[in-house]
This record gives C-alpha cells, structure tokens and sequence, in this order.
C-alpha cells in the first residue's frame, strides 16, 4: 500500500474518476429529447425483468463549503422550497405520462443528494417522498431508500419522518474533524454533530451509515488526519467513502481560496490516505473498489465478495439497475445507450418544466464500441481485473501498461489484466488503457480537465 515517490510522481496525472463511459467531457453524441425518449422506450420494451433507480437532486445549501465540486445554489431562503418540490413532481409527471410502464417496473432505488437534501424542511420532504413513492412500485425486497445529509442542518424529525417512509441508508457528509481544517474550509462541523446524528440514525432503525471524508484539504496533516480516521473508528459507520480532493478551480472558483502552500500534494498527500487506510482495515473494514471502504457485514462489502458491485454517478452501489432516472437541476440519468443531464442552471431548468417539457441539457449516445468499452471499465473500476475478450488487441495492452507492468503494478495473464497489491491505488490509471476517447483525445489535448489521479 505505501508508494515510493519516484512511483508517485510517475503516475500521479490528471485522470478520470470513471463514474461514467464515456466521461463527461467526452461527450460528443448529444441527444435530443427525442433521443432520450427513444432511449428508454427501447429499454423499456426490450426487457421484461427491467429494474430502475431514481434520483433526486436538492441543489439547496445555506453556506457553500468550498472544497465543494456539486451543483449547488447557496440561500437561506426557505421559501425556494415549495416551488423547486413542485417543479420535481412536474418533472416526475411528464415522465410518468411519457413512461407508464416504467413505473410498474420495481424501483430499487430512491436517492436524494445534493446540495442539502435536509435543507428542506421534515414536512416538505414528506410532500415530496410520498408523490413519488404513490406513483411507483417498490420493489419489496431490494428498495433501498438513502439520503445524503449535512449533520449540521438534520434534525431527529428529519431521519424519524424518511425512516417511516421506508428509507434505510444515509450518507454523512463529514470530510474532517478537525477544527482548523473545518475553519479553512467554511464547514464548522463539531465531532459532537456527527456522533449525535450516527447514534439517532441507529436508534431509528437505519441499517446503513456512511461518512463522506477528504483527504488533501488543507492544513491537514498526518497528525491532524490521524485524528479523523481513529475518531471515525470510534463511531463505526457501515461505511466510508474516503476521497481524495479534487483539485478543479477551473470548474470551481470557490476553491481559488485556498492557498496552494496549504494544501498537502504528492507523496504528503498520500501520506494521508495511507494513514487512514491502516487505521480502517486494522479496525475491520474492507477496502472496496476505490476509495471506498465497508465493514463486513454491510452489503457494499457482500456485494464486492460475490461480484455484484456496481458503479455509477453516485459512486459504488451494491445494486444494479437497468435505468437511472436524475431529475432536478443538472441530474443525470443512463440508460445502457444514453445519458442524459438535466439544465444545470436552476431557472433555465424550471423554466422548461414550467413549459411542460423535459429539461435537456446534453448527454451522450452510446455507441456500440462506447457500449463495449463501458462494460469493461465497469467490469475493472468493481473487480480489480477484466478480461480483454475480442474488443482489444494483447499486444496494444502489453505496450500501453508496459511501464506499469514493470513498475509490478498490473498483470497480465492470457486476456486478462489485474491489478497486483501495489497496484490498486492506481486504479484510474490502469482504466485510461481501456479508455478509447481519451486515448484519442491525448493526442491533441493540452487543456487540463481531470483531477489528479492521487
């Protein structure tokens, strides 16, 4: 797990995050609405054991935390709620009169993120959970009803009044805990908040708690950092989604205040997560995938041991489904031969509601050979290995991973490349070999798009 500098600087460059393939800047196929619809009416007619997701985007939040990369819109206006509730049921409407039949479909899946879902108020997301949940059929036994939360802005009546809905999994945003560090970043979070909201969350019966941490904010350090990850230990979340900072201020202003002396980069950086990562799995959790971490017994950890991981928009899930439907300002939906992305400014989007038309932004049309290449860095990004069938050359894997080969960070045997111990925290990098856009796209680009892959 400790990597060497020499290997750091060698394969610490800008890369994908691969929640998606083709990634989002290589969108080049934008559909029309048109498009979309034919997209799903196909999907939907195609396959009778369809299963579905939805997903639903608060983009609300009273302060902006500015490490922060979301779509987000900063007020303290409560009254913004009602109408942006309304506008997501229209949304929901226009596609339930579109798509009948998708919502006789089970739906696995309810997800609220943002943004602070819970900048709503208890009442108000009564209002809008139960329009959603009378229009579909729940799946009995997979539904999975999750929210991502801000223990500063969440009460009790918050997770009690989504608990009787049936929601089970809720994810904490928590990033560090300490003071200086929460300060610098404009997200004033006391330990005493996180373990508060973990106890009720608990006691209400939720099977599932996830805490969001950051490692490269700034003035962390290994000492500070420490602190976080045993404290973290201390209060046993099911589950950790341990990031690394994503250093875009070309895509984010706000995280032009910080100052670069501040942050901690290459090798002090990775510092970091190594610290944190001796700290978790010697108290029991397994790490999944990539930056990702359970504890036995939850079901990310059950679903990466029986080959059942999944990835998309919102990360690792221990579930799959056919459709993802995003609705909200800038939400993303994916179908197996589309994605599709909401308006990303708010009155643009509820101006095309309000006109009775879905919110098309951009998105992509899948190809066949985009189709291929996303079932192989899925089959990577989940498993560590993939198996190259016919839809790559041996010879053209062995040239391109060749330094990584000798840097004893990969394997190749027969038509099969796997990451070796050493090589799982360069992931990413492995996965730009199966990445023929951006492949491509190397040869001409000197613009910088992706955060760095450490």
């Amino acid at each position: 797990m400790k990597i060497n500098s020499e290997i750091l600087s060698k394969y610490d460059v800008p890369v994908p995050r691969y929640t998606s393939y083709p990634t989002v800047p290589y969108w080049d196929q934008s559909p029309s609405r048109e498009d979309w619809f034919a997209a799903l009416h196909q999907e939907i007619s195609r396959n009778p054991n369809l299963t579905w997701s939805l997903y639903l985007h608060i983009p609300f939040c009273e302060t902006l935390c500015t490490f922060c990369g979301c779509n987000t819109v900063i007020t303290k206006d409560h009254k913004r709620e009602l109408p942006y509730i309304r506008s997501l049921i229209k949304e929901k409407n226009l596609y339930l009169n579109k798509f009948p039949e998708l919502f006789k479909r089970p739906l696995q899946q309810l997800h609220l993120g943002g943004g602070t879902p819970t900048f709503l108020q208890p009442q108000a997301l009564v209002q809008l959970v139960k329009d959603f949940l009378q229009d579909v059929q729940v799946d009995p036994k997979y539904f999975e009803g999750s929210i991502e939360v801000d223990p500063r802005r969440t009460s009790r009546e918050h997770l009690k009044v989504l608990k009787d809905l049936g929601f089970n999994r809720v994810s904490m945003g928590v990033q560090d805990f300490d003071p200086e560090v929460q300060r610098l970043v404009h997200r004033i979070q006391p330990l005493e908040q996180t373990q508060e909201l973990t106890q009720i969350s608990r006691d209400l019966g939720y099977t599932s708690v996830n805490y969001d941490l950051i490692y490269g904010l700034p003035k962390q350090t290994l000492d500070s950092f420490t602190y976080t990850a045993q404290k973290t230990v201390q209060l046993q979340p099911d589950r950790i989604a341990l990031y690394s900072f994503a250093k875009v201020p070309w895509i984010k202003p706000q995280q032009r205040l910080f100052k670069d002396e501040d942050l901690p980069e290459g090798l002090e950086k990775r510092q970091l997560y190594e610290r944190a990562y001796e700290i978790l799995t010697d108290a029991g959790y397994l790490e999944i995938g990539m930056d990702h971490f359970a504890l036995p017994s939850d079901s990310l950890a059950e679903a990466f041991k029986n080959k059942r991981l999944h990835r998309n928009f919102m990360g690792y899930t221990d579930q799959k489904t056919d459709i993802l439907l995003g609705l909200g300002v800038s939400s993303i939906s994916e179908s197996p031969t589309c994605f599709h992305q909401n308006e990303k400014i708010l009155p643009v989007y509820e101006s095309c509601i309000h006109e009775g038309k879905i919110p098309t932004f951009r998105g992509h049309l899948l190809s066949q050979e985009d189709q291929i290449q996303r079932k192989l860095i899925l089959q990577f990004m989940t498993e560590g290995e993939v198996t190259l069938g016919s839809a790559f050359e041996l010879e053209d894997a062995k040239n391109f991973l060749k330094e990584m080969i000798e840097d004893q960070l990969i394997t190749i045997l027969g038509d099969k490349v796997k990451l070796t111990a050493n090589g799982r925290p360069f992931l990413r990098n492995a996965c730009v070999f199966l990445d023929k856009k951006m492949r491509q796209a190397k040869k001409n680009e000197s613009v910088k798009i992706f955060s760095q892959a450490l």
